[in-house]
Formats: structure tokens, sequence, C-alpha cells
């Protein structure tokens, strides 16, 4: 993705293969120190556990790489890490039923004890890393051409020192006076004064950001920067869009850009799918009491049927039928749809409270199982609305490059219940947008657990 930063450096490797690793070898020594036999279960327990926390672990250092974390700042970051592990691990265990072929006296010190090495071996790291920078063993860097992209780019590098780099300077043909709005950054030279520059520093990184129209400058540029050993990097003018989920990819060996895309495609087509089903599947057994009294209820205080169906756009904009327990009186599903409000007059005995609860979503648990709906997406409109604000929103549409989810980011930032100005629907899909390009297995935990605050707070839906 290209709207965050990718890191390459020591810290990643840690995280995907050694954290892993350590933590599979404290399994390992624990079962040898309590005399237990590490047969074939705790191999597929190592395993599995390798797996998730490599993917759980980058996943998420992904949000904490800025900085060097001071200690108590260290450890809070790997007991969620660990603890998020754990969590999946659990309800494996529990679809399953496989906890019940290890030992407790193995696993309680194992979940007890794997924080304390992994905030021991991080603490080494950070050291090794600040003692590689005290000693120069970093790589330097410069950017030609001043504007937007270049600084951006200059910030996140300063914001992150697990990327082991240094920016000296920026070149650019433009005076300070033509920069852009707000800032003032002090110029190491022209463009034709990078290749003395880079030869007499022994500069290890070159950064290009000029756009496509100063072709020939940067063709001549690239023709002098050969007899250098620094690597050159293109910054494409590409940010003047609105990228989603932006990738470099091929086609039949040809490489193309990818603007707007899905966040689901490959492996994490496989972990959303993976995910859903697993929790959905979880959801549905535990609420299953809970939905049954609400199926009695809605049919004893009011005449029409349990389940009420509406057509709503899902991925691809196509067309699904949506489940929900029945809270009004009427059951509009045409080309005039209006939102649910406060004190509606269509509300049935209990439909209030189903609505304030969220309760009548319980059956879109099963539109999650049969795979149109996720359980964190862009919440679904009727095809009504979606018919009236894809001609008002800009980039509306593009939310349906996912499937419609049961809570969304929109959701948990406050923008739950009615919308009853284009303003605020307008923020709404700003927030949906926003949920494509930052997805992760993490963020999709997050907004489950922020979901279940703010039902039981039961404020904004109606």
């Amino acid at each position: 993705m290209m709207n965050s930063v990718q890191d390459h450096s020591l810290t990643t490797v840690f995280k995907r293969l050694l954290e892993p690793l350590l933590i599979v070898i404290y399994l390992h020594l624990l079962t040898w120190v309590l005399g237990q036999r590490f047969d074939g279960n705790y191999w597929v327990l190592a395993i599995m556990t390798f797996f998730i926390s490599s993917y759980i672990f980058a996943e998420l250092h992904k949000y904490r790489m800025r900085d060097n974390p001071q200690a108590l700042r260290l450890a809070g970051a790997i007991l969620l890490d660990w603890g998020v592990v754990v969590g999946v691990l659990w309800v494996i265990g529990y679809v399953t039923d496989f906890q019940h072929l290890f030992s407790p006296q193995v696993l309680l010190p194992w979940i007890v004890v794997t924080p304390f090495g992994l905030f021991l071996t991080q603490s080494i790291l950070c050291r090794f890393s600040d003692g590689m920078r005290q000693n120069g063993v970093i790589r330097t860097a410069v950017m030609i051409g001043v504007n937007e992209v270049s600084i951006r780019l200059a910030d996140r590098i300063a914001e992150y020192p697990s990327l082991m780099m240094e920016v000296l300077g920026f070149f650019d043909d433009r005076d300070m006076s033509r920069q852009p709005a707000g800032v003032q950054i002090p110029l190491l030279g022209r463009m034709t004064d990078v290749v003395a520059y880079v030869r007499e520093h022994g500069v290890n990184m070159i950064y290009i950001s000029q756009p496509i129209s100063a072709q020939p400058r940067i063709v001549q540029l690239m023709d002098d920067l050969q007899d250098t050993t620094a690597s050159i990097y293109f910054i494409p003018d590409i940010y003047i869009f609105d990228l989603i989920q932006a990738r470099f990819d091929y086609v039949g060996g040809l490489a193309v850009m990818a603007i707007c895309e899905t966040p689901f495609t490959g492996m994490n087509s496989l972990v959303k799918r993976a995910s859903d089903i697993v929790l959905a599947s979880i959801f549905q057994l535990l609420l299953l009491p809970i939905m049954l009294i609400i199926a009695a209820s809605v049919k004893a205080t009011s005449p029409g049927p349990v389940i009420f169906k509406q057509r709503r756009y899902g991925l691809g904009g196509e067309e699904i039928v949506v489940y929900k327990f029945r809270s009004m009186t009427v059951q509009e599903d045409g080309g005039d749809v209006v939102q649910a409000q406060k004190d509606d007059q269509r509300l049935t005995k209990i439909g209030g409270f189903l609505r304030r609860t969220s309760l009548d979503e319980l059956p879109q648990f099963i539109n999650v199982l049969q795979g149109r709906m996720s359980i964190v997406g862009p919440r679904p409109h009727a095809v009504a609305h979606n018919e009236f604000y894809r001609k008002q929103i800009k980039g509306y549409m593009l939310r349906h490059k996912v499937r419609p989810g049961i809570t969304g980011w929109a959701q948990v930032n406050g923008f739950r219940g009615e919308t009853e100005t284009l303003d605020k629907m307008k923020t709404r899909i700003e927030f949906d947008l926003e949920y494509l390009r930052r997805w992760s297995l993490s963020l999709d935990l997050w907004i489950i657990f922020k979901t279940v605050k703010l039902v039981l707070k039961r404020d904004n839906a109606y």
C-alpha cells in the first residue's frame, strides 16, 4: 500500500520471523522444564502460533514504528500484540475444542512468561539499533525536488528511526520563494549540483520527486547519476489522486500501477473471509438464545413477519438482500425510503429498543456466513439512498469495492444512525474510504471492540 511507510529494516525481520520463532522456543522449553512431551498437538500449536504472531506482530508494528519507544510504551505494545495473538488462539481453540489437548500447567506459564521474553529481546534490539545509529551505520539520502510529496517523505523518514535513514537535504532549480506555501526548505543546490554532492558525501539513496513534464531534465540527470553508486528512486506524481490501496502490479510481465483497488486481494482476501466465518459463527452461537427471544417478541407485539428484508448494494455494486429483525410497522424497499428518525411513529412497541441497542442487526450474521456481508465494512444503504447519494457525493460508490459490514469505521467514529444532512453523509463516506485505505485485521478487531462499547452505551441510533 503506497500511502504507508514500508519498513524493510531489521525490526521488520524481527517482528515477522525472530519474535514468532522465540515464542515457539519458549513453548518448547516450558514443556521440557515441566516434564511434558512436545508431541504432535504441540507442534500444531507451535505452527499456528508462528504464523498468527508473524502476521499480527507485523501488522500492529506498522502503527508503532514512530519514534524510539520508552520502556513503558514498549511493554504496553508487547502486551497488546501478545494479547491479540492469545485471543485469536483462544477463539480457534474454542471453536475447534482444541484447547483440551494441552496441559494448563504448560499453557498458562507460557502465556505469562512470553511477554517478558519479548520485552527483553525487543529492548536488546532497540539498544542495538541505537548503537548502529550512533556509530554512523545509517543510510543517507537526498531529495531532488521540493514539493508536497518529497517533504512528506522526508518527514516520514525522520519519524521512523527504525528505517535507519537520514535525509541530508533537498535540491531544486526553483528558489526558496517558489516553494510550496507554508514551508521554506534550505536547498543544498540546484539539480546540476546533485552528482558532485553525491560523490563527495557518499550518499546512498536519491529520491527524485519531479513532474512528468520535467522529463528531459530527468533523463539527463539519470544519465549523470549512472556515474555514482547511489540507489535511485522515482516518486511518481500520482499523489494528486485520492489513492486507495495503490500498489504496483504486473500483467503479463508489464508493470502497471493500481490507483484505486480493494484491500482484499490475495492473502488479505483469505484472512478477511476466514475471520468473518470464524467470528460470525461464534457470535451466532453465543447470541442464538437472545435472537430466539427477540423473534418471539417481534411476532407477539405487532403483525407481520419477524425478519425484515431489504435490497441494498453489496460488493461490486450488486444488489443483495439484507436481513434485520423487523422494528417498524412498514417495510419500505422501493424508490422512496425514509430513514428512521428519533421518536419515529413507524416503530413497533419494541422497535425503538431494538434499534437503540442495535439488536435488530443480529440476523445480518447470517448475511456474513452467506458471503453477502462482512462483520466490519461500510454500512449498506437502501438502494433508494444509494441512487440519491451517488449523484451528490464524489467517490460514493468506491465504498462498494468491499463487502458491506454490520459495523464500520464511520459508526465507531460517531456516524451511527440517521444522517439527516448531506454533510453528515459526506463525512460518513470519508470514514468509509479511510477504512479502505487503512484496512488490517487488527483494525477490524479494534472496530469490533469499539462497537461493543458503543452498543452498551445505546447512543445515536433509533
